[in-house]
């Protein structure tokens, strides 16, 4: 299994990758933030490890701006260890925040948490619509839904997000990062509604002027 840490501190990725080695995983390291884009837009992994404080950029914004959207699941590992950025962190969907100095094996403890967790949730089902991240694929009471690409891209975000909204502006970054097209608050509004139209479902809540949001169902 292949996770990703983004580390310019030399001596902290050594002995991470050693001990990770020895628990079974290839622990990947990258520097800084263009050589992690570098390697994520043509590998995948199941985790990322990210400093904050970084040669080339901050952490924070590099997840905001391209880790989230691509899903992948992260732990900020930084020295920043003030009420506020623990927050910003937590708040942004990170999946963790770990301050340094820190335990190898508190961490290790927690990376196998987040991927047990993630191999229980490839498939999502909220109500009688499952979403299965694996295939990119959309089912309705166990039958494949024809679904766009982009349609499906959308709704990835909001499965991927469950309980939280994504904010209709950040909906506009990514189908104009998708598309390269124009995109403005009536096209999420089309896209949106076509996309209700085929799940013919209520799953999908409007928060006014804000968003949207799935909510997971309580267990």
């Amino acid at each position: 299994m292949d996770l990703l840490l983004v580390e310019d501190n030399i001596s902290i990725a050594k002995g991470l990758e050693y001990s990770f080695r020895q628990n079974g995983y290839n622990l990947i390291v990258k520097n800084n933030i263009k050589d992690t884009i570098a390697f994520l837009d043509n590998n995948c992994v199941s985790l990322v490890i990210l400093d904050i404080t970084l040669p080339d950029g901050n952490g924070l914004n590099f997840y905001n701006d391209y880790l989230k959207e691509k899903g992948i699941s992260t732990i900020f590992l930084t020295a920043r260890d003030c009420e506020d950025d623990i927050v910003k962190g937590l708040d942004s969907g990170a999946d963790d925040y770990i301050t340094k100095p820190f335990s190898t094996r508190e961490l290790m403890a927690r990376v196998n948490r987040i991927l047990i967790r993630n191999k229980n949730n490839e498939k999502v089902q909220v109500k009688d619509i499952i979403f299965d991240f694996d295939k990119m694929e959309v089912y309705k009471n166990n039958a494949l839904l024809n679904l766009t690409s982009l349609e499906i891209k959308i709704l990835n975000l909001l499965f991927s997000n469950l309980n939280k909204v994504v904010t209709r502006n950040y909906i506009i970054d990514c189908i104009w990062e998708w598309t390269g097209n124009d995109v403005n608050d009536n096209t999420v509004t089309v896209y949106l509604k076509r996309i209700r139209e085929k799940l013919d479902s209520d799953i999908i809540i409007t928060i006014k002027g804000i968003g949207y949001r799935i909510d997971e169902a309580v267990k």
